[in-house]
């Protein structure tokens, strides 16, 4: 069992509006500030969306690149860029984000509802995503929205190879309608699925909405690592919103306390992630 957890804030997402949800940070400056304060808690990786002045989900390339050396002349987090971008983003801009050279990038095995919408994730395009990242030296985190996206996960390092660094990393994203449930038995199964993936696979795993606590819980008693924020959830409590991403990176570090397997600083998450 690992002993140590890695903690990942994803604070913005594409989906929450700012107008709705007047807490989530959009702005560089906004981020800036809850990747510092995130940071001094225990994040190691931080998930990036960002934002255009209306606080729209962009692919811009110019604020792409700014945010990332935004991030590292402010912070030692890894820097993580979603290539899934917004639903409506086409393949073309969401390949283009691994042009920004960030430390790590997202690759979602496959396609999912979503939803209302459908989250498109062709093959070929999963492969010129895990392709580029090998040529570019990106780290990919594997993102997992069903039990089936594993097997082509699978596929993919059968067919391609191992990402750059060598070793694979996963997040399970449970809790999205259309895709797998946010319980123990299913991140049990998915975990048992890993046997199928290269030695030493590790895995984070992602609650949306109320299934947070319980992914979170059920991943650490499992030996799997860890992401909150904002994106992800905007509900602290039954009746309570969120007040900050900060917020949620507290209470993961406490639960990863609790469970003595105490949050990894940025070099030890470096050094687990081949990075």
């Amino acid at each position: 069992m690992t002993t140590g957890t890695l903690i990942t804030v994803a604070p913005t997402g594409a989906e929450s509006a700012k107008t709705e949800v007047p807490a989530l940070p959009v702005t560089l400056d906004e981020l800036l500030l809850t990747a510092k304060e995130c940071a001094a808690l225990g994040a190691a990786v931080i998930h990036v969306h960002i934002r255009d002045h209306e606080a729209r989900p962009t692919l811009d390339q110019g604020r792409l690149r700014e945010t990332v050396a935004a991030l590292r002349e402010s912070t030692d987090l890894i820097v993580q860029l979603s290539t899934g971008g917004a639903v409506t983003d086409p393949e073309a801009d969401r390949l283009a984000v691994l042009d920004a050279a960030p430390d790590m990038a997202s690759c979602t095995m496959g396609t999912v509802n979503f939803g209302d919408d459908v989250f498109l994730n062709r093959w070929e395009f999963i492969v010129e995503l895990h392709t580029r990242m090998q040529e570019r030296g990106i780290v990919p985190e594997y993102e997992i929205f069903d039990l089936g996206h594993l097997a082509a996960l699978q596929r993919l390092l059968g067919k391609y190879g191992l990402p750059h660094g060598g070793h694979v990393h996963v997040d399970f994203v449970m809790g999205v309608p259309g895709g797998m449930p946010g319980n123990a038995a299913t991140l049990v199964a998915a975990q048992q699925m890993l046997r199928d993936l290269p030695e030493g696979t590790t895995f984070s795993a992602t609650g949306i909405g109320r299934t947070t606590i319980p992914v979170m819980l059920a991943a650490l008693s499992a030996g799997g690592h860890l992401r909150v924020g904002m994106e992800d959830t905007v509900t602290y409590a039954k009746g309570r919103p969120v007040e900050s991403n900060m917020q949620l990176v507290a209470r993961a570090v406490s639960l990863a306390q609790l469970a003595q397997r105490p949050p990894l600083n940025p070099g030890e998450a470096r050094q687990l992630l081949g990075r």
